[in-house]
């Protein structure tokens, strides 16, 4: 991309067409000192509230700048390469991280030793990025005293408080509210698919882990949806359009709400899975449309079940993993407690927490 000036019209060139650069546009991005805190990078006016017919009085090009005179009086030197980020009209940094496919064969993932000034290091850059293609991340030696997971998060982002608290204990309990406290296998499933919005971000930490059973497994549910457009189109598409009711009742509380199996963006690009079959009411439908309805639910569960596309592992005690609660579904496998304890802490982030995050880092460390 370029910039190009033609009779104090400024334009930019794509490569493949040539369009005109509003004057207002580039008026909104005056950062002068008297126009942008250089602080918080906020403006000093409000564009709002000004009339939309600025005009350019003249416009050249000079060392890597754009300098312009508008015709309310104001001049300006535009950095051309700022510009020119903002013209793709995405987000540039967590979107250009591509996603990685990943099943059983999945081997050698790089974990992440913790360390004195992990979190503005620019190995939490290399972690953030590879938690995005991967959709989880394991960090070895993080400590375990005094709910260390919290702080963890907040030097990330901020905890997202849920009904069962800032953070949650995941060990076997008499009356759980929830299968997690028990020593039942759980298969793959999303977490708190009931919720709006659903949290974005698992963090489990391990604290102990005595026992020989308990293994943890993952599956990319990005992976598995696109396997399923592909070898059943029929069955995907209509996990793509109908919505279900996910439910989680408690004594204090009742939390529902609706979502397809898979979501798809505005451009019909994989978005998020919500799975949790002990907890998902399909509306009442045509008995044509339940019956598919529910041989792609099985196909979907079948998919998410097998081994081959599923990786199981043993956490250590310090072993902290992050994972996409959009993207990844986790589960276990059964454990007995009478060889001793297993004990896992965990906690909710939203993506704004990583994404911030990795800007940060981005801009810190000149990437």
């Amino acid at each position: 991309m370029k910039i190009e000036l033609n009779e104090n019209k400024i334009f930019f060139n794509n490569g493949q067409s040539i369009q005109e650069i509003h004057p207002f546009w580039l008026r909104e991005r005056v950062d002068g000192d008297e126009y942008l805190d250089k602080g918080t990078q906020q403006r000093l006016f409000d564009p709002s509230t000004m009339t939309g017919e600025i005009l350019i009085k003249k416009a050249e090009i000079k060392n890597g700048f754009l300098e312009v005179n508008f015709n309310d009086g104001v001049n300006s030197k535009l950095d051309i390469s700022k510009l020119e980020t903002e013209f793709s009209n995405k987000d540039t940094v967590i979107k250009s991280i591509p996603k990685k496919k990943w099943d059983s064969a999945l081997k050698n993932v790089k974990n992440f030793e913790f360390k004195k000034n992990f979190y503005e290091s620019k190995e939490m850059y290399d972690l953030l990025t590879s938690f995005y293609e991967y959709g989880f991340v394991i960090v070895k030696n993080v400590p375990t005293e005094n709910n260390y997971i919290v702080e963890f998060a907040n030097s990330i982002g901020s905890v997202r408080r849920t009904n069962f608290g800032e953070h949650f204990n995941v060990k076997s309990k008499s009356n759980p509210n929830d299968l997690a406290y028990t020593t039942l296998p759980l298969s793959p499933h999303t977490d708190n698919p009931y919720r709006n919005p659903v949290p974005c971000i698992q963090i489990l930490h391990c604290i102990e882990n005595e026992v020989s059973g308990g293994y943890s497994t993952l599956v990319d549910g990005y992976t598995v949806s696109e396997k399923l457009k592909i070898e059943d189109p029929e069955a995907y598409k209509v996990l793509t359009e109908v919505k279900v009711r996910f439910r989680f009742i408690d004594k204090d509380v009742v939390l529902e709400d609706w979502s397809e199996l898979i979501h798809l963006d505005d451009e019909k690009n994989f978005k998020q899975v919500r799975f949790s079959p002990r907890l998902d009411y399909v509306p009442i439908l045509k008995k044509d449309k339940l019956d598919l309805f529910y041989k792609s639910r099985k196909k979907l569960s079948d998919l998410y079940n097998s081994k081959k596309n599923r990786i199981e592992f043993r956490l250590s005690p310090k072993d902290l993993i992050l994972m996409d609660n959009h993207r990844i579904l986790h589960g276990r496998t059964k454990f007995d407690p009478n060889e001793g304890n297993r004990f896992l802490q965990g906690c909710y982030i939203d993506f704004d927490s990583t994404e911030g995050k990795l800007r940060h880092l981005k801009r810190k460390f000149k990437i």
